[in-house]
């Protein structure tokens, strides 16, 4: 089965907003959990924008489900992966002027940062994962820095039309099955809607989507329960 593992960010953005105790983003997972999420999301920043240190904890404490922490490529974010032990952690690009991820990090570039802090996470036991491009050279990249995951950025395909977009999918489709024939497992993520997800959903090689804001924009009209259910039924129509 595809896995749907929900990014809860966003409801820390809200909570922010108002400098509230609510709505509570532990909340939001078990939610999400109990709707058919196989997995929760969570990006802890450098600058704490939305998850804070205090959510990380309890979502490593309460959930049942699995936690991919989101982060940064840096000693800080090292540091509190090794001391909750999330069952994964994506290790993604970060700016501080950008609104959300713009796009994947340069695992071909960074080698020698990043090669001290996969191998730190592997021997940790956490599944690490590299959000990149659909590129052969990053894919090439992550081979080489024995991350055993990569997670194929979707943020172009969702924003394309047209040949531009068909050329996108088939970009995301052969670095999906390059990744595989070399031994990596595929996830995908940013941008997906319930309106584009069924072409990501259906490439074979992807194991897993990781989608946040779509949803929880979607659950102020549906509620969050609506919404992990429609994107569930979404990607099972496709596969």
């Amino acid at each position: 089965m595809l896995r749907l593992g929900v990014n809860i960010d966003h409801v820390a953005t809200v909570r922010n907003a108002r400098g509230t105790a609510y709505p509570d983003p532990v909340r939001a997972a078990l939610v999400a959990a109990a709707a058919g999420a196989n997995g929760i999301t969570a990006h802890l920043r450098e600058d704490r924008r939305h998850i804070t240190d205090d959510d990380i904890a309890r979502l490593a404490a309460e959930l049942t489900i699995p936690l991919n922490l989101e982060m940064a490529a840096t000693d800080e974010m090292l540091a509190i992966a090794l001391r909750h032990r999330p069952h994964a952690a994506c290790i993604v690009p970060e700016k501080r002027e950008e609104r959300t991820t713009e796009g994947g990090i340069d695992a071909a570039g960074q080698h020698n940062r990043l090669a001290p802090l996969v191998g730190e996470l592997v021997a940790a036991k956490i599944r690490v994962s590299l959000f990149i491009e659909p590129d052969p050279r990053q894919i090439e990249a992550a081979l080489r820095l024995g991350a055993p995951v990569v997670e194929l950025h979707t943020g172009r395909y969702a924003e394309l039309e047209g040949d531009a977009l068909a050329a996108e999918l088939r970009r995301l489709s052969d670095a999906a099955a390059l990744a595989v024939k070399n031994g990596l497992e595929v996830h995908a993520g940013h941008g997906l809607t319930v309106d584009n997800v069924a072409a990501i959903a259906a490439i074979p090689q992807v194991m897993e989507l990781n989608i946040g804001h779509a949803l929880i924009a979607e659950s102020l009209f549906v509620g969050l329960d609506g919404a992990v259910r429609a994107m569930r039924a979404a990607m099972d129509a496709a596969r």
